[in-house]
């Protein structure tokens, strides 16, 4: 099984994909990393533009991978109003690319990554790396921080199977 986590974002979406490998030993399963990175597009572009970019992406990431799940970081609240509202068109375009796949979304909170993977809803973002690379046996740290919280949320969905 492949699953791809997603934390989006507008001019920032970071991708992570992982494949569930079942052991010869009964209810064993090995997560390995397939693939991760980051969609950018330019903080100061036209807006349906960056989002057009983030959908054709995330098109092609799929259509390349062919996940069988895909997991969604889900906004948690901001102090910002207009960036909640930019990552909000992001999540939209994200699911609509998705839902013309014909794959379900899978939500997890924050912090309810956070407490799967370091038993700490407060884990930082140097914590977060730290674990994804230990349980994907990684040689170094997954960077940026966007493309790790997006491994994150596909380690978080593989637990929840």
């Amino acid at each position: 099984m492949i699953i791809m986590g997603l934390d989006p974002g507008t001019a920032t979406t970071g991708y992570g994909i992982i494949k569930l490998k079942r052991r010869k030993e009964k209810g064993k399963i090995d997560i390995e990393l397939v693939a991760y990175g980051v969609i950018l597009t330019k903080a100061n572009g036209y807006m349906p533009n960056r989002l057009l970019e983030i959908y054709k992406e995330i098109g092609r990431l799929l259509n390349k991978h062919k996940p069988d799940k895909v997991a969604l970081e889900s906004l948690f609240f901001f102090k910002n109003q207009k960036t909640v509202m930019t990552v909000s068109q992001a999540r939209g375009v994200i699911m609509l690319a998705c839902a013309k796949h014909k794959l379900a979304v899978q939500e997890y909170p924050p912090l309810q990554v956070k407490n799967l993977l370091c038993q700490n809803g407060r884990a930082d973002k140097k914590e977060i790396q730290e674990t994804v690379k230990k349980i994907l046996k990684m040689k170094i740290i997954p960077k940026p921080d966007d493309a790790a919280d997006a491994l994150a949320a596909a380690i978080c969905c593989a637990h929840h199977l």
